[in-house]
C-alpha cells in the first residue's frame, strides 16, 4: 500500500442553502453529518462532511452551502459530472420509490458495465447515482432508522469525468495515479486502481462537441484522491511536478493533509491523507454534532454561529 493512490478520498460540491443540502443528505440519503464546520477561506459559510460513522476515506462527500450567493451551475466538459455511490443488491427499487416519495427527479434504473443503476439530483441539480456492484460492497454504512442495513449506501462506486479529449487527463490517471484502463463503453471509459476494493473507480466520458460546464450551484469543486499519509503525500507531489504540472505547498485541513493541482483538462484534482481522521476533535459518537472551527477562527465563534444558518 505504500506510495500508492488508493482510490477515491472524498468530493467537494457546492450548494445553495444550508439546511436543504443536509436534511437531503442526512434525512433521504440517510448519510451521517461527520464533520460541521466552516469554509476556510470564507467562514460565514458552512462545510459539511456526510459519509459514514468514522468518516471512512471513500464514503464522504462534502458541501460548501453558500446560499442565494450561488448561481446555478451547469454540466459539462472539465468537470465532474456524476458522482456514483454503491448500494447493496435488492435495493434499488427501495430507492426509486424512497426518491420519489420525496419529490426528487430521477430516471429509471438502467444498466452500465453490467451493473445496475438509478440516476437521480439533488435539490441544486447534483447528478448522482446509485449502482449495485458486481462485486458486493463490504464497508459498513451508517444506517438511520428510515434506511437500514439492507438499503444503506456504502460510499463512492465512482466518479465520471467529462471531457473534450480525454487523453492528458488518462495520463495523469495512469502515469501519475497508478490507474489503469479497464474497460470503455462508446465514449465511455472506466479506469480502476488495484490498490482498494472499494471507491477505485473513474470513469472518463470523451465528449469533443461538448461546452465547458459552469462549476457553480449543483456542480462538483473538486474530486480528492487518497494516500495513507503525509510521505506518500509529498511522494505525489514531486511525481506531479515531475510531469509538469503547478501543485500546491501541503496544506493542513484538520481532519487531513492536501495538495491541490488542476489536470490538464480542467477538473481540480486534491491529494488527500488518511491522517489524523474526523475524530481528532470530537469523539466518534458525537462526530458532526457541534460546530467545529479551525484555530484562526475560533475567537470569532460568537459572530459566525449568529450569521450561519440554522439546521433545525
Amino acid at each position: 500500500m505504500d506510495n500508492r493512490i488508493l482510490g477515491l478520498h472524498h468530493i467537494t460540491a457546492i450548494a445553495s442553502d444550508a439546511k436543504r443540502n443536509y436534511d437531503f443528505y442526512t434525512r433521504v440519503l440517510g448519510l451521517r453529518l461527520v464533520k460541521k464546520t466552516v469554509n476556510f477561506d470564507d467562514p460565514e459559510t458552512y462545510h459539511f462532511y456526510f459519509g459514514n460513522e468514522v468518516g471512512t476515506p471513500g464514503t464522504i462527500l462534502t458541501f460548501f452551502p453558500w446560499g442565494n450567493r450561488v448561481r446555478q451551475g451547469r454540466r459539462g466538459t472539465q468537470q465532474v459530472t456524476e458522482i456514483g455511490y454503491a448500494v447493496p443488491s435488492g435495493s434499488l427499487d427501495f430507492w426509486k420509490q424512497r426518491l420519489e416519495a420525496n419529490n426528487v427527479i430521477l430516471n429509471n434504473v438502467a444498466e452500465k458495465f453490467g451493473e445496475q443503476y438509478l440516476t437521480f439530483l439533488d435539490p441544486d441539480g447534483l447528478k448522482l447515482e446509485l449502482t449495485v456492484p458486481q462485486t458486493p460492497d463490504t464497508r459498513m454504512p451508517w444506517q438511520t432508522d428510515a434506511v437500514n442495513v439492507e438499503h444503506a449506501i456504502r460510499g463512492f462506486h465512482h466518479i465520471t469525468i467529462t471531457t473534450n479529449k480525454m487523453d492528458a487527463t488518462a495520463r495523469v490517471l495512469t502515469e501519475i495515479f497508478g490507474y489503469h484502463s479497464l474497460t470503455h463503453e462508446v465514449n465511455r471509459h472506466r479506469f480502476i486502481t488495484d490498490a482498494v476494493k472499494e471507491a477505485s473507480l473513474v470513469d472518463i466520458v470523451e465528449a469533443p462537441g461538448e461546452a465547458i460546464g459552469v462549476v457553480a450551484g449543483g456542480s462538483v469543486h473538486h474530486v480528492a484522491f487518497r494516500v495513507k499519509d503525509e510521505t506518500t503525500l509529498m511522494h505525489f507531489r514531486e511525481k506531479v511536478i515531475e510531469q509538469g504540472l503547478h501543485i500546491t505547498e501541503k496544506i493542513d485541513r484538520n481532519y487531513f493533509y492536501s495538495l491541490y493541482f488542476r489536470e490538464p483538462g480542467g477538473v481540480l484534482f486534491e491529494i488527500a491523507t488518511d491522517n489524523p481522521g474526523f475524530a481528532t476533535d470530537e469523539a466518534v459518537s458525537e462526530l458532526g454534532s457541534g460546530l467545529k472551527l479551525p484555530p484562526q477562527y475560533e475567537g470569532y465563534r460568537d459572530r459566525i454561529e449568529q450569521v450561519l444558518p440554522q439546521l433545525d
